[in-house]
């Protein structure tokens, strides 16, 4: 790990990021794309020194609450996350001056936050969102190696429920010929319905490849998938989008057992419920308490 000074934390659209780089080792991580000029090695993480300093100020100074957001570009439950606690400590932040939250993960140290999600909930909104890729859980210890399995996200996410805290599911990414099956996807839903998930985000059955992050997926693809790398560049090139051959098949599941599970799974809406701040009244304080 490495420190540096930030000269801002929030972006235009009320996101930050307390960490660059990830130790997570998910082999599609599309964060390790030239496009984002990290230039450090990404599992060096650098650490914004003066990142809770910066979203003190900027806090104070907003005019109008919204949702701060984070998890975009760097999952913020790495593993250093339980040594420095930035995560926690800008959650303190946001419950003192009132904004509502919202977080990406595939950590269950999440839950070392739960007390803190909770008094955010009561007062606005807290809504966390926890990717899923894989129902197998052997698949799942080769594609995102440095985290939990998606068993211990699934626990994580009916603990959410149970506390009240809404949650989001992002299926994504789907990759050809390794995940793109009905009952990977099947699996993944059946979690979601069990966990009542708010919502789904889904693009379609694929991922994205560009410049850093295609070099990386396929390294991994020749050391745990021997010849599918040749596959993929035989029917996709240097494309960005890959998309599955089986996609329309699986999106008419998935859209199927949304819909009869009551799962919101239209992008635009789910996006619209995150970015949307609510301030609860004293009554429904009283009445959670």
């Amino acid at each position: 790990m490495h420190f540096v000074k930030a000269k801002g934390i929030l972006s235009s659209k009320n996101g930050m990021n307390l960490y660059r780089g990830c130790s997570h080792g998910c082999i599609y991580c599309d964060s390790r794309s030239k496009c984002y000029h990290i230039e450090h090695d990404f599992e060096n993480i650098e650490i914004k020194e003066n990142a809770i300093e910066l979203l003190e100020q900027a806090l104070m100074k907003k005019r109008k609450k919204c949702m701060i957001g984070t998890g975009s570009m760097t999952d913020p439950y790495i593993p250093l996350e339980t040594e420095l606690q930035n995560v926690r400590k800008a959650l303190e932040l946001i419950y003192k001056y009132e904004f509502g939250f919202t977080v990406i993960t595939k950590s269950n140290r999440i839950l070392r936050d739960l007390d803190l999600l909770q008094k955010i909930n009561e007062k606005t909104k807290c809504v966390v969102q926890m990717t899923l890729t894989t129902y197998d859980e052997n698949l799942c210890r080769k594609i995102e190696p440095n985290v939990c399995t998606t068993q211990k996200r699934f626990e994580t996410l009916k603990i959410l429920r149970d506390a009240g805290i809404p949650t989001v599911v992002w299926l994504t990414p789907i990759l050809p010929f390794i995940n793109d099956t009905e009952d990977n996807i099947s699996g993944i839903l059946d979690m979601c319905a069990e966990a009542k998930v708010y919502g789904i985000i889904c693009f379609g059955m694929g991922l994205t490849l560009r410049e850093g992050n295609r070099e990386y997926f396929y390294k991994k693809l020749d050391a745990l998938f021997p010849g599918l790398k040749n596959k993929y560049k035989e029917i996709y090139g240097n494309q960005y989008i890959i998309g599955s051959p089986e996609n329309d098949r699986l999106m008419h599941l998935f859209n199927r057992k949304c819909s009869q599970n009551g799962i919101v799974h239209n992008n635009e809406q789910i996006f619209r419920y995150l970015q949307t701040f609510e301030q609860k009244n004293t009554f429904e304080q009283l009445t959670l308490l």
